[in-house]
């Protein structure tokens, strides 16, 4: 456990530079999917309680958006204190219980 939030030594590190890239293409991904969801299906079709509030009260766009900014930024700080094996653990987990879900979703359209 200890070892993902170790921090790298070295701040130019490839694997923490392709890992945060990854990060942002899969927020980038996940925003749109749920944007999409949302003004296809509505907001129901959201399952993070968050993420739904955030639609229902300022819109799809901008609550998407805030929420992405917000998981971007984070992401970004862990990038910057080199704690890159969290973020690659949280791009896995993005990609498992987001980006699949979604593309089933669309699938079946």
């Amino acid at each position: 456990m200890a070892a993902l939030y170790k921090r790298w030594d070295l701040a130019g590190s490839r694997f923490g530079d392709l890992t945060v890239l990854g990060f942002l293409f899969v927020q980038a991904l996940d925003g749109a999917f749920t944007y999409l969801g949302v003004r296809i299906w509505g907001p129901g079709i959201e399952a993070n309680p968050l993420i739904n509030s955030a639609v229902t009260m300022a819109g799809p766009v901008i609550g998407v958006t805030g929420a992405k900014l917000v998981a971007i930024a984070l992401g970004i700080a862990l990038h910057l204190t080199r704690v890159h094996n969290l973020v690659a653990l949280l791009t896995v987990i993005y990609v498992a219980a987001a980006i699949l879900p979604w593309a089933a979703v669309f699938l079946t359209l």
